[in-house]
């Protein structure tokens, strides 16, 4: 994996805005006194007039937000996941979800691959946070290519969207034409033994689990889950229907996240083994952020594991 091009989803995200910007002249960007960190200061250095720092001040920035988008124009508000979600939820809930304003939500750092910052930093609630905001898309991005791609087709989205973007820099997917469709699923491996539904920076963890899982005559089909909320109801019920078994992973808390998304929808519709590869309801620490990830559980192996869990609990 030495040769394969790596980058932060949070890279994909300016590149989407300053595209943005070159294609309409509505766009407007805010940030939290964190444009170096949230890669929103490339937006700043071309489009300077469509760009306002609101200081260490989440929660007003989100007020500001709102009010800017109640003029007519599409707002890009940005900070790290914890901030953005966390600090500000009741702003998010009240001022874009009851409103339904189109104010999208850069959160970036989320997920316990912050690292060194810690705890304190590291999110692993905000998905569960924003799937219960009514309206709320989430869309959280496996490469910085869907990164980009996904900013994109935020700014047509009718509310608010929460994007989802990493700290570290992670394996490059897709390439440069690959389409988005947001509230669509895409299958990236076939296999007709178990499926294996990831989303962000776990599709590529997935993709090694499926070689693995292959060596071993196992065939796991790969889903790419990168919009969270509206979930793909069809692609998951396919998937139950044809391989009888089901692992979601994803870097997150196991509690509320995709993997409850996807339990929720089969235990009502097509009940079917379900097991969740996530953070398992703790805090994390500081550390490297790929010792972090297999610590945590969030490993090549522990997809391994739970697929072969999985296909074993088949009936």
């Amino acid at each position: 994996m030495a040769d394969v091009k790596k980058i932060a989803t949070r890279d994909g995200y300016a590149e989407g805005l300053i595209e943005l910007g070159a294609q309409r002249d509505d766009i407007i960007v805010l940030d939290a006194d964190l444009a170096a960190a949230t890669k929103t200061g490339a937006f700043k250095k071309v489009y300077p007039d469509s760009f306002y720092d609101c200081g260490i001040a989440e929660q007003n920035m989100i007020g500001i937000a709102a009010g800017i988008a109640a003029t007519g124009k599409t707002v890009f508000a940005s900070s790290f996941a914890m901030f953005a979600a966390g600090r500000a939820f009741e702003q998010v809930r009240n001022s874009l979800g009851y409103t339904h304003l189109p104010v999208n939500i850069g959160a970036t750092h989320a997920g316990i691959s912050v690292g060194e910052d810690g705890a304190s930093h590291q999110c692993c609630e905000d998905i569960a946070l924003m799937r219960t905001i009514p309206g709320m898309t989430i869309i959280n991005p496996a490469d910085a290519v869907e990164a980009k791609a996904a900013t994109i087709a935020a700014a047509e989205i009718d509310g608010p969207v929460y994007l989802r973007f990493g700290r570290l820099a992670v394996p490059v997917i897709f390439d440069d034409g690959y389409k988005f469709e947001v509230g669509k699923g895409r299958v990236l491996v076939e296999g007709s033994d178990v499926t294996v539904i990831a989303t962000g920076l776990m599709v590529e963890r997935a993709l090694a689990a499926a070689e693995q899982l292959k060596a071993e005559g196992i065939n796991a089909r790969v889903i790419n889950m990168a919009t969270i909320k509206p979930l793909d109801n069809d692609i998951v019920l396919a998937a139950a229907r044809e391989t009888g078994a089901i692992v979601t992973a994803e870097e997150h808390s196991v509690v509320g996240g995709l993997g409850a998304a996807v339990a929720e929808l089969l235990s009502e519709q097509l009940p079917t083994p379900v097991l969740r590869v996530g953070v398992n309801d703790t805090f994390g620490e500081s550390g490297p952020a790929v010792e972090l990830l297999e610590k945590y559980g969030l490993g090549v192996k522990d997809i391994v594991e739970k697929a072969k869990q999985a296909v074993s609990l088949k009936k």
